[in-house]
């Protein structure tokens, strides 16, 4: 079995529209735990929601830096506008710690050290060793990737940390068009930035309405959280160095408190799991990528 104690907790971007002092509270009190080892900031979704948060990234960095903690910027996922090239170019010119989430980031960053984000492809182990050869010191691999296939990247091309999606609903695609404004009347242009209106994203559900997705902006996501907390010796012994857990509207400094329990073995993983369905209740939990099965199963520890 992996030695768990050696995976490190991660925090991923938020990737809802907070109103920008929720924003930057939720980070003061990350920066208060003790049990979050490094944080990636920044808009990854959709540039037009900068102008919430970018007043209070100073601070926040600040914040997070003097509680100790690995700070690093995100950029956008999907690049279409002059304006978002231009954003995108300055932020890898910045000098800061950079997670790149597109091939143009990438392209920006090379050479440089940098990190590679979920929302980069990365299937097999000479896409790693590339990456790892261009600056890439972590590379937080796909939600859907099978235990089998994260072990045979990691095989492959050992001499870099990975990262997976250990808590949070799973980033499943980014669309040039908005369904989360459509949803509700309004073009992507003139959208009254109505995806604020949902802190935890729009829940869509099927024809015959089954509970399917869940609409984030211009992102599509899984309308069930994702949680490894029974796969983290698995995890450990299949090469993986950080847990990310993708913030959600529920506190997620407890999330991380408990996530530190059963990876340092105070706490079985079924009770984690329990304690969890309190922290964030209401919200249907899922493992079966990991177990190579359709995502939305959960598969009992």
């Amino acid at each position: 079995m992996g030695d768990t104690k050696q995976l490190k907790i991660t925090l991923g971007p938020v990737p809802y529209l907070w109103d920008g002092e929720k924003w930057r509270d939720f980070y003061y009190r990350i920066a208060e735990s003790g049990h979050v080892d490094a944080v990636t900031l920044g808009e990854v979704v959709c540039s037009k929601r900068d102008h919430f948060t970018q007043p209070f990234l100073p601070q926040v960095v600040e914040r997070l830096e003097m509680a100790g903690k690995s700070v690093a910027l995100a950029s956008l996922a999907l690049v279409t506008q002059e304006r978002e090239i231009k954003a995108t170019r300055k932020r890898a010119e910045s000098g800061a710690l950079i997670e790149a989430n597109d091939l143009s980031s990438l392209r920006l960053l090379s050479g440089r050290p940098h990190l590679v984000g979920p929302f980069v492809n990365v299937y097999n182990g000479a896409t790693a060793r590339l990456l790892a050869r261009k600056g890439a010191t972590r590379i937080c691999l796909g939600p859907e990737l099978p235990a089998a296939s994260i072990a045979a990247i990691t095989a492959d091309a050992p001499d870099i940390d990975y990262e997976i999606i250990a808590f949070g609903r799973m980033p499943l695609a980014i669309s040039a068009r908005c369904a989360h404004a459509r949803a509700k009347g309004h073009s992507k242009d003139n959208c009254q930035f109505v995806c604020r209106e949902e802190p935890d994203g729009l829940d869509v559900d099927t024809l015959d309405g089954q509970a399917f997705l869940t609409i984030n902006g211009v992102q599509t996501m899984s309308r069930h959280c994702q949680v490894l907390l029974g796969a983290l010796p698995r995890l450990a012994e299949i090469g993986i160095t950080h847990l990310r857990l993708s913030p959600q509207d529920c506190d997620m400094a407890a999330v991380a408190a408990l996530y530190a329990q059963v990876r340092d073995g105070l706490m079985d993983a079924d009770e984690g799991v329990a304690k969890l369905r309190e922290i964030y209740s209401g919200a249907v939990f899922a493992n079966g990528f990991m177990h190579g099965q359709p995502g939305m199963n959960w598969i009992a520890a």
